[in-house]
């Protein structure tokens, strides 16, 4: 199967942020979907590995900053290449505080969504949450940023580079050498699983 028809679904990217005692974090997330309009109601699917997902799980309330075709490919990086296990993500960036007390992007996006926790289903590798939606705003009015547009303008095409064996990640771009990638092989830097590789 070609893994890139996962491309073509109309579904975006967002920062989904957490806050838990004194610390603030988030991580780039791309299964943020309305299911209910009364209430009003959102999912999200969080990959497990993500400190983020373990802050929402203890915390229940959570925001999402909806990433604008503006949003640069540095932004991608800081949420979603490095963990909030490892370093302060909050630190040396711009963002607000919604009255949740979680922070959320004013730059980059087009909105935000504030939510509360209802119920979590285990997934797997991730962990759906269903959430009220309990605030938010419209920020600017440039377009979502979609998956198929991040990969055609924002992320940056690879460097070419001496053929090598090995496997590419079809998400962040991260390379895997050896001649086989192990089935239960994960991302070291977005977390997604051997079935997102593909051969060099």
């Amino acid at each position: 199967m070609d893994q890139t028809v996962m491309y073509k679904l109309t579904y975006g990217l967002f920062v989904l942020t957490a806050r838990e005692g004194e610390k603030d974090n988030g991580c780039i997330v791309n299964t943020v979907s309305q299911v209910t309009v009364t209430p009003n109601r959102i999912v999200v699917a969080v990959n497990k590995n993500n400190y983020t997902h373990d802050m929402m799980v203890r915390t229940g309330v959570f925001n999402v900053s909806i990433l604008s075709e503006k949003s640069k490919f540095d932004t991608y990086k800081h949420w979603g290449f490095q963990s909030g296990k490892d370093v302060d993500k909050a630190a040396g960036i711009t963002f607000s505080r919604a009255e949740n007390g979680v922070i959320y992007l004013a730059e980059e996006t087009n909105a935000y969504l504030s939510a509360k926790v209802v119920s979590t289903t285990d997934l797997g590798t991730h962990t759906l949450f269903l959430a009220d939606v309990t605030d938010g705003a419209v920020l600017s009015q440039d377009a979502s940023v979609t998956y198929a547009y991040y990969q055609a303008n924002i992320k940056p095409a690879p460097a070419a580079k001496e053929k090598k064996k090995g496997f590419i990640c079809t998400v962040c771009g991260y390379i895997y050498e050896g001649e086989t990638l192990p089935e239960d092989y994960i991302c070291p830097l977005c977390k997604h699983p051997a079935s997102d590789f593909v051969p060099l």
